[in-house]
């Protein structure tokens, strides 16, 4: 039936004395007896079954030398009770320590492997789509010279894209061109005067549309 002095033992026992009134047969034994001595004291009144028992072979202490021999070896995992005080015995409380313990290890190990799989997950990098209007000085400005300056400026967090010519009057068009930046590295002040730079092909340079990513 396992440890007598713990509550796994004695729930052990309570459920085998269930549908039984003896540990073996149908008369008290030596087995009785045997079993009887590894209980440190009374069962609590929740295992109905043992302290039924328990009361039932303790009235047989007068004349337990009386009783029959046992038939099977007991195996007990812990000395009689004569070995130790009631005082020292907790049978419940050694327990619900563990199992207090128990859970407070599963629920550190819980929050450990949260903190590991959070810390895994790469952080949201905020973007913004930008499209540009890089107006030239005149209808002699070399467009295509315009657009390879203004491709030309590299910055981390930056990816030009697409672009095209758009007419604005007397002969003069415009480059509009798209790009993707990181918020965080690159904002639209930074890209006008990087590309105002380029005084000799570019005039001026307007947001023409700012969207979040």
């Amino acid at each position: 039936f396992g440890n007598m002095r713990t509550p796994a033992g004695l729930k052990s026992l309570n459920d085998f004395l269930a549908d039984r009134s003896y540990i073996e047969g149908f008369t008290a034994s030596q087995a009785d007896t045997s079993v009887f001595d590894s209980i440190p004291s009374a069962p609590p009144p929740t295992l109905s079954h043992l302290r039924r028992w328990y009361n039932h072979i303790k009235s047989f202490q007068a004349q337990r030398s009386n009783l029959p021999s046992s038939k099977t070896q007991f195996v007990l995992h812990e000395a009689s009770r004569n070995d130790a005080s009631d005082d020292d015995i907790d049978l419940f409380g050694s327990e619900d320590e563990e199992e207090a313990a128990e859970a407070a290890r599963i629920k550190e190990q819980r929050l450990a492997e949260y903190a590991a799989k959070k810390s895994k997950k790469p952080a949201l990098v905020a973007k913004s789509s930008i499209l540009l209007d890089v107006k030239p000085w005149d209808d002699e400005t070399d467009m295509k010279k315009l657009e390879e300056c203004v491709r030309s400026i590299s910055m981390d967090g930056l990816l030009w894209g697409q672009s095209k010519l758009v007419p604005v009057g007397y002969g003069i068009h415009k480059l509009q061109i798209g790009c993707v930046v990181e918020d965080e590295k690159v904002g639209t002040d930074m890209l006008e005067e990087a590309i105002t730079a380029f005084e000799e092909h570019v005039q001026s340079v307007d947001v023409a549309a700012f969207n979040k990513i």
